[in-house]
């Protein structure tokens, strides 16, 4: 029997209960935007009533996805989610273009930005890791310890998930325990240490909503009253990129028991702690340093300025090991997830036809190796962070275009088995979409540098689409 047909007979094995999916859904999650963004969203802002409301119009932005999902991901409880949904919904090409931006920049532009953070704070305890360094000098490119270390990390998951789902599911519950226990007790720690002077300052309530751009110097700019919405839409590129990723469990559906209950409930859960951990990791934020303090943080680590008032000269040491652990497992699941949507592409044949194989540990391991390959391009190339700033607006426009299509399979498919229903429909669903909206339409005026690149991405895939779609209506007629 050869290879192929070997492979044709090989299944994912559905190994992930509700725990595991849930730590999956947080784990993904939480990587180290929440000890870093927090930073430019005030210097953007100006307030601690802003800096919330922006932490919290994200969380209710998420959850309100997260519970429309739930629809989706019982209707088609199989490999792939959204790039499923999409293709469902609408056609091929919507769907590969979301897969087509997912492979060249969303996955794995985050998993080298989440890398590289992760060598970054390695670096606090062993120096010689430093990104100040350089390990290899090729003269067009310098590449530093921080970039081959980060390449180990994706290297090394990248392994251990071809093993089979069991190896990355204990890593990845593991991991996320430890973060999430580790950020419960620096909030409760950073809570039992505020400092009552800062406190009263920072939520004063004649100044706790005033809205302004707040300078590194600790100066002040006010906004016109239209400028002022950009602000706050250009402060929530950095916490919908650390509140992004939440929709990788549905990619991994074919390994989840019971995936009509369990993907849905999951979304909920862990989407819910997220927000609520990253609504309390800012209030301890401000009971312990001012609002200039935060606003002017060495290279944006909050976490780092606020663990030095808690605990002193360790406070360093505790925060790196603390994003290390984030990092770590937050890459784990975004390694996992990703190459079930390259998988799915390929049986549309839409992708190379390895990747809709299966190895013997029943995962695409071919789909995960080039996975890792670009995901290490990018750590090389140190764009990473500005794409994934751009990439934003794409984020978002595919996520309101899937939420679209519940409409358009409710519509189009009325009788359609529906186990779980979106919660609040259709009031929350159009809540998202027009907050979507207001997203997208105040990055193209007042950001657009954020916008044009991203789209010119998701637009490079047309012709690569229709040259693969005409290859295979050869192969077909052949």
């Amino acid at each position: 029997m050869s290879q192929e047909s070997t492979s044709e007979n090989i299944s994912f094995k559905p190994s992930l209960g509700l725990v595991d999916a849930t730590m999956l859904v947080a784990g993904s999650m939480i990587g180290s935007g929440i000890f870093i963004v927090s930073a430019d969203i005030t210097r953007n802002t100006g307030s601690v009533g802003w800096l919330m409301f922006v932490w919290l119009i994200t969380g209710f932005m998420t959850l309100t996805a997260a519970l429309s999902y739930g629809e989706l991901s019982a209707m088609f409880p199989k490999a792939g989610g959204q790039y499923v949904y999409l293709k469902e919904a609408y056609n091929p090409l919507i769907s590969f273009l979301y897969g087509w931006s997912f492979f060249t920049v969303i996955q794995t532009a985050t998993i080298a930005a989440v890398a590289v953070a992760f060598a970054k704070f390695t670096a606090y305890l062993l120096p010689v890791f430093s990104e100040d360094l350089v390990a290899i000098d090729l003269g067009f490119l310098q590449i530093t310890p921080a970039q081959l270390l980060s390449i180990v990390v994706i290297v090394f998951l990248t392994f251990i998930n071809t093993r089979g789902v069991n190896s990355g599911k204990i890593i990845q519950t593991t991991f996320t325990l430890a973060k999430l226990l580790s950020l419960l007790g620096l909030i409760v720690f950073g809570l039992l240490f505020m400092k009552p002077e800062i406190w009263s300052v920072n939520w004063d309530a004649a100044s706790m909503w005033d809205l302004h751009k707040l300078s590194l110097d600790g100066s002040i700019e006010s906004y016109t009253t239209f400028a002022a919405f950009g602000a706050i839409a250009a402060s929530m590129v950095g916490s919908i990129f650390s509140s992004d990723s939440w929709n990788n469990v549905t990619f991994i559906a074919g390994e989840i028991k019971n995936p009509q209950r369990n993907i849905g409930l999951s979304l909920a859960l862990g989407t819910i702690i997220v927000t609520v951990i990253y609504v309390m990791t800012n209030v301890m934020y401000t009971g312990v340093l001012s609002l200039p303090e935060i606003a002017s943080a060495d290279k944006d680590r909050v976490a780092v300025a606020a663990s030095h008032v808690i605990f002193g000269n360790s406070g360093t040491v505790i925060i790196a090991i603390m994003i290390m652990v984030s990092t770590f497992g937050c890459n784990n699941g975004l390694i996992m997830s990703g190459a079930r949507v390259y998988y799915s592409m390929a049986k549309d044949g839409l992708f190379f036809k390895k990747v809709g194989q299966l190895n013997k540990n029943s995962v695409p391991e071919f789909g995960l190796w080039i996975q890792c390959v670009i995901a290490s391009l990018w750590s090389l190339s140190g764009k990473y962070g500005n794409l994934l700033d751009m990439i934003s607006f794409v984020v978002v426009v595919f996520y309101m275009l899937t939420i679209i299509g519940i409409f358009i399979l409710r519509k189009k498919r009325p009788n359609a088995d529906r186990p779980y229903k979106a919660f609040g429909y259709p009031f929350l669903p159009i809540i998202y979409i027009v907050m979507g909206i207001a997203f997208c339409v105040l990055l193209i005026i007042f950001k657009p540098e954020y916008t044009w690149p991203g789209l010119i991405i998701v637009l490079l895939g047309i012709p690569v689409y229709y040259l693969i779609a005409k290859k295979e209506i050869v192969a077909g007629d052949n």
